[in-house]
């Protein structure tokens, strides 16, 4: 390691921080030759790092970033005397060194927050020199283009009047840091219309006419504070005459073509927002053109051109029409089959596909017709956790609906494997996965046949064990699709990987949805065979007494209505099935009523039907105890419940009253209805 004084300059990474880290007192009395040394070096350390993701993530295992800060925290306080412009020099040096840290490195942006590095920058914004004050605004600048910078409070007035102060400075340095400070932090409603009151939106409407750079933070921060408020929108449009929207209309013909990107995202905003003001069907099918146009620049443009596409088109049922009859569906897909994107864009053109899928069958149809599995396989196998999470998440949307799926052959055995390899991955690709499975299992005897026999049911089994309740949610619901009319040899593989006392379990989970999910299982899982039926009586009948309990305690609707249908589709087994039923369903808990009783009496019409349901299985006239089960129906005040459902509000349960129950009522019990229904 050089000494101090020495002339020289380091060579090696580690001596280059050894040298920034072993810097004296840096007051401006210190010697003009070691200020030069380290200017010098901090310049190759900049250097060094600008553009290399490899050389920043090394310096950073180095510790540079807390060495750097603690110059910038050495110099903070120096105002003056002989040495004070050299300081400057170190201070602008060091400032971008920070941010280039920050810059495009998940990181290298978390060390430079926890360095306390975004503090000191922001101290420094009052310094005396104005090329320190821009050097650190650039810095911040680029800190905010990750989601780790610190969100900004809004709710001061102190606050509010140092981002006027920001967009008033005659820097666009820092003006530019002002309109990012709203683009990453202003995300709710009283925020948006607060800037607004101060002044805000005019102030970013006239910086508009600034240079490229201040035209393209501005337009990002128009578009934040548009989105999904219709009161800044209806400001933002009818202030000065409509002249902000028409410039930014004009601003779709620019030659640069991120300043074409923005001025989309802006009337995306306002389409999406308050869809009264963008009426021109012209200009709606030019935007989406423009879109698809960007998608081939190179660079940060052609990566942000699909995710403003998704966010353009999301739940706008017209955007997704017009985008389908402009060709998006296949403009994307050409583009994956060229091969060779960046994993950003490939992430961004799935989630636009799936954006087109989730309302429209066309598209759905559209995509499956094209018989292209290999994009969404190689998609799921991809290096980038975040395509693999995109492709899921399309994948689900592809396959929403049944009649999609049997117009191609998209969904191949590779693909399901696939999908099977995702659930040993973190959380976020598991939950995108499961939803994936949820969908594709629910209706297609092929895909459950191939899913069970690659261990997938196993492996849904062991998630339903997570410790991540979101992924024990998914995992639960994809069970309940994957046994939906499955056949039976099917249902005995997967109940014998599940054992009744983790299915109880589920069903008393903790989270309310994932026992709305384990009863919806359970229902699906002893619709038909008396096979399937016998696991509820496994180990002494635990969940039999499990459900009669949460239908006790639970106060959610759902929750009954699963219960009672899976208990429905348990009485129509034997007659232990039968009885063990009627004896949970008849007895007294609450003020001497049954679940029975309460149910059918419930405001809720899928409950009461379910409710009837029960009854009609539980009484049917082939088993022999029909009769006794009647009686005792009778006397626990079902009877005279039942007749005065004779006018029902619910069709449902007026016709089953009158097909199913007339002869019941009347004491000719001669019904031949036996029904099991699942979820």
């Amino acid at each position: 390691m050089p000494s101090r004084s020495s002339s020289s300059s380091p060579t090696t990474p580690t001596a280059l921080i050894a040298h920034i880290t072993s810097s004296p007192d840096l007051s401006s009395s210190s010697s003009h030759h070691h200020h030069q040394l380290l200017l010098k070096s901090l310049r190759k350390l900049k250097n060094q790092i600008i553009g290399n993701r490899t050389k920043k993530l090394a310096f950073l295992k180095l510790g540079a970033v807390p060495a750097v800060v603690h110059i910038l925290r050495a110099v903070e306080a120096e105002t003056g005397g002989d040495g004070a412009e050299e300081l400057v020099g170190i201070v602008v040096q060091a400032a971008a060194v920070i941010g280039s840290f920050a810059c495009g490195v998940e990181d290298g942006a978390r060390a430079v927050v926890e360095a306390g590095g975004f503090e000191v920058l922001y101290r420094l914004l009052k310094h005396w020199d104005a090329k320190v004050v821009n050097a650190c605004a650039r810095s911040l600048k680029m800190i905010y283009m990750s989601k780790l910078a610190p969100k900004y409070d809004f709710s001061k007035q102190d606050s509010l009047d140092f981002l006027l102060s920001l967009l008033n400075s005659k820097s666009e340095s820092v003006t530019g840091l002002g309109a990012s400070i709203i683009t990453q932090s202003c995300q709710r409603g009283l925020e948006q219309v607060a800037l607004c009151e101060i002044g805000v939106l005019k102030k970013l409407q006239k910086l508009l006419g600034g240079s490229v750079n201040q035209r393209d933070a501005c337009l990002e921060s128009l578009a934040t504070l548009i989105k999904s408020n219709p009161v800044v929108t209806r400001m933002f449009v009818e202030a000065d005459g409509g002249s902000g929207l028409s410039g930014i209309t004009q601003l779709l013909n620019n030659r640069y073509p991120r300043g074409r990107l923005l001025a989309c995202m802006c009337l995306s905003a306002v389409w999406n927002t308050s869809p009264s003001y963008l009426k021109d069907v012209r200009l709606k099918r030019r935007l989406i053109g423009i879109l698809l146009e960007l998608l081939s620049e190179p660079g940060q443009v052609g990566d942000e051109s699909p995710f403003a596409f998704a966010r353009l088109i999301d739940g706008n049922e017209e955007a997704q029409r017009l985008a389908f009859e402009s060709g998006a569906v296949e403009n994307f897909c050409s583009l994956l089959k060229e091969g060779s994107l960046p994993a950003k864009r490939i992430e961004g053109i799935f989630l636009a596909l799936a954006e087109l899928c989730a309302k429209l069958r066309l598209c759905r149809s559209k995509i499956l017709s094209l018989k292209e599995p290999d994009l969404v396989r190689d998609a799921l196998s991809h290096d980038s956790s975040e395509v693999r999470i995109a492709a899921c998440i399309c994948l689900r949307n592809v396959s929403r609906s049944a009649k999609s799926l049997c117009e191609g052959l998209f969904l191949n055995k590779m693909i399901m494997i696939a999908l099977i390899r995702l659930l040993d991955e973190f959380s976020a690709v598991q939950v995108a996965a499961l939803s994936a499975i949820s969908n594709i299992v629910v209706n297609f005897a092929a895909h459950k046949s191939i899913f069970i026999q690659y261990g997938g049911a196993k492996q849904l089994i062991d998630l339903s064990g997570s410790m991540d309740s979101t992924v024990r949610l998914n995992a639960v619901r994809a069970l309940k699709n994957l046994v939906f009319l499955v056949d039976r040899k099917s249902k005995e593989a997967i109940s014998s990987e599940l054992t009744a006392s983790f299915l109880s379990s589920l069903i008393c989970d903790a989270e309310p949805l994932i026992q709305e999910q384990a009863l919806g299982f359970l229902r699906n899982l002893v619709d038909g065979s008396s096979e399937s039926i016998d696991y509820v009586f496994s180990e002494d009948g635990v969940i039999l007494q499990v459900v009669a309990r949460q239908l006790r305690r639970s106060i959610i609707t759902e929750i009954y209505i699963q219960g009672m249908y899976a208990f429905s589709n348990v009485a129509t087994g034997k007659e232990l099935h039968k009885e063990a039923v009627l004896h949970q369903l008849i007895s007294s808990y609450d003020c001497g009523q049954s679940i029975l009783f309460k149910f059918l009496q419930n405001n809720n019409n899928q409950l009461r039907t379910a409710a009837v349901w029960s009854v009609i299985n539980l009484t049917h006239p082939s088993s022999p105890g029909a009769s006794s089960r009647v009686a005792r129906l009778r006397n626990a005040g079902i009877y005279s419940q039942l007749k005065q459902m004779l006018q029902d509000p619910c069709l449902d349960v007026k016709l089953l009253h009158n097909r199913e129950l007339q002869d019941y009522l009347q004491g000719d019990h001669q019904s031949n209805a036996e029904w099991t229904y699942t979820a």
